[in-house]
This record gives structure tokens, C-alpha cells and sequence, in this order.
């Protein structure tokens, strides 16, 4: 995640929006924690264990802290292709892996080639509709001898894509599904940028982006959805998975505004989406201590409100795959 700002007021934190859009888009069913995903399908309970197996591997040491195009993130990203092969996804074509080059900035070199990393899971209706669920597995490498292991940033967004490609593929979609593990969001959002100017199905397809940044730090137990504001018709959706969450869900830091750092529209790589037209929900925590340092390391990292933030995740994207086609009429998509 690349804001750098500081932060919600005790007022955004406790702010309500009305769950009623003003074009009538409604959630399936009462918002309550027994609402039942489609008929016929038992979606089976997140593995816990396996999801902090997931963000302690990737935060290790010997990941050299993921920065884009070195041994570091190459072995990161042999960790995330074997656990989507276990998990049973299919790369889109003859490979998990998409390369893209761009220029850095400060001129350390005039190219540099990311490689992002993309898997799909194929749905059981036939509406032709597409979501794609992203996280980015680069973080800052190596800084004057320590090492910036980024378990929050963003260790923690893949594990919970992880977790999520994992249920789906015990109880399938509705929908396809493409599973996203941009590299080089820390060099502006350059991976997603590439995925949408050469996306793998046809854009018009893609109907709403689940983006998952720095899901694993909160004393507060505070995940916020970001996104609501420019899609409205998203608001049941969130009330909807709010209501059944053991974390607390406000929505908000997606309205313009002049203060650095209260509009995260784009602070990760949902923007690029947005700037397509594409909906997209982003769901993260707020800036704390660890965020761009040393210290963001798994031993710091709230555990149980992560292992309950990526069982929201996990809800949501079950919730946005049962609303897809809703959200694809709204939206004109």
C-alpha cells in the first residue's frame, strides 16, 4: 500500500452509512450471520492454520522483503504458484506467470520487468461475468542491512487471496473467478496497470475487483471497506457481510478530498481498476506503527484479528460472487 498519511478521526471510525443505495440494489437476504451461501453449495470453514503458514512463509526473512525483480520476490513467487497448484486453480493460458516492464523512478534503471501472477477458477453459471480478487506480493526488499519483511504489506492481502481461492474451490463460484498477485505495487501500482491494459478475458468482462492491502494489524479490530462512495449500489453489500463479521466493517477514505491521505481510491492497486470503470471494493486497515518499516514483521502482527479479517474477506467475496450479476446491471457492465 503506498498512502502515507495519517489518519482517521474517531469520527470516521464510528461513522454509519445508510444501507439503502439510491438505486435499490439490495443484498440477498437479512443480513445475519446464518445467511446461507447458494443452494447446494456448503462453503467450508477457513483454515486458520494454514492462513498463518501462509503470511509467516511469505513474511520470512528469506523473501528478502519481495522487492520487484529479485531472487527475494522470485522465490515468494514460486511459494504462491505451488500453493494455487495445490489449491487447484488454472493459469489463464500456458502459465501463472505475466511479466510486464516498467521504468523506475530516480533513474536506477531505465526498465525493469515485474512478473504478476494470475490464476482463475471457473464458475458454475453462465453469465459471462468475471471478478477478479488481487493482492500484491511486492514489498521493499533490503534497506541498509535489515530487511522489510512486509507481513502486513502485503504478506497479508495474498494470504487472505489464498484463503479465499481455497474455499471457492471447495464450493465453487457462481462465477469465474481470477485470482491476482500483483507485483510492483510499491512502484505504482505498476502490476495492476499492466493486468488492465492486457487483461486475460476480455475487459468488459471484469465486473468487480476485490483488492486485499494490509489485512493483519489492528489493536482496534478495524478492517475498512473502501470504495462505497463512487459505487453506492456496494453499500448493502458491505452491511450485509458487516452484520455477520467479528470485525468491525465501517466504510470510507474514498471521498475527494484535500487532506494527504483521507481519499485512498488510489492507494493500491483497485485504482487502476476504478480508473477503468471497473467496481471495486478495497479492504485494509488503517496506518500503523509498522507500516513502511523494519518492524512489519509476522511477530508484530495481530493475529487473531487477521485470522477474523480474512474470514471477512472470505464472506465477501462469496457475497459479491452471489450479487455479481446486480452489480454488473448497476453499473452497466
Amino acid at each position: 500500500m503506498r498512502y502515507h498519511a495519517l489518519l482517521a478521526t474517531a469520527a470516521l471510525a464510528v461513522f454509519t452509512i445508510a444501507c439503502q443505495s439510491p438505486l435499490g440494489f439490495a443484498a440477498t437476504g437479512p443480513a445475519t450471520a446464518e445467511s446461507p451461501p447458494p443452494p447446494g453449495v456448503s462453503a467450508p470453514a477457513m483454515d486458520r492454520a494454514q492462513l498463518l503458514e501462509d503470511l509467516r512463509i511469505l513474511a520470512a526473512d528469506d523473501m528478502e522483503g519481495r522487492l520487484v525483480a529479485t531472487a527475494g520476490s522470485e522465490r515468494a513467487r514460486a511459494y504462491i504458484i505451488a500453493r494455487f497448484e495445490q489449491i487447484g486453480l488454472e493459469p489463464i493460458g500456458d502459465s501463472f506467470e505475466s511479466t510486464f516492464e516498467f521504468g523506475r523512478p530516480n533513474g536506477w534503471s531505465p526498465t525493469t520487468t515485474g512478473t504478476n501472477i494470475v490464476a482463475r477458477l471457473r464458475g458454475t453459471g453462465e453469465s459471462g461475468r468475471v471478478m477478479v480478487v488481487s493482492a500484491h506480493y511486492d514489498h521493499m526488499g533490503m534497506r541498509g542491512g535489515e530487511i522489510w519483511n512486509g507481513a502486513d504489506d502485503n504478506a497479508s492481502g495474498v494470504a487472505g487471496l489464498l484463503a479465499t481461492a481455497a474455499s471457492f474451490a471447495a464450493a465453487p463460484p457462481q462465477h469465474d473467478i481470477i485470482f491476482a498477485a500483483f507485483d510492483a505495487e510499491e512502484h505504482g501500482l505498476q502490476g495492476a496497470e499492466a493486468f488492465v491494459a492486457n487483461p486475460p478475458v476480455p475487459l468488459e468482462t471484469i465486473t468487480f475487483n476485490l483488492n486485499l492491502d494490509m489485512l493483519a494489524m489492528s489493536q482496534e479490530r478495524i478492517l475498512w471497506a473502501v470504495g462505497t462512495y463512487h459505487y453506492p449500489f456496494l453499500i448493502p453489500i458491505v452491511d450485509a457481510v458487516a452484520a455477520r463479521s467479528n470485525v468491525n466493517l465501517p466504510m470510507g477514505f474514498d471521498e475527494p478530498s484535500e487532506d494527504h491521505g483521507a481519499d485512498w481510491t488510489q492507494a493500491t492497486d483497485s485504482g487502476e481498476f476504478h480508473a477503468v470503470g471497473i467496481p471495486f471494493i478495497y479492504l485494509g486497515v488503517d496506518y500503523h506503527p509498522h507500516y513502511h518499516e523494519p518492524t512489519d514483521t509476522y511477530e508484530n502482527m495481530t493475529l487473531d484479528f487477521f485470522q477474523d479479517a480474512s474470514e471477512t474477506v472470505v464472506d465477501f467475496a462469496r457475497e459479491a460472487d452471489r450479487q455479481l450479476d446486480r452489480i454488473g446491471e448497476a453499473s452497466g457492465r
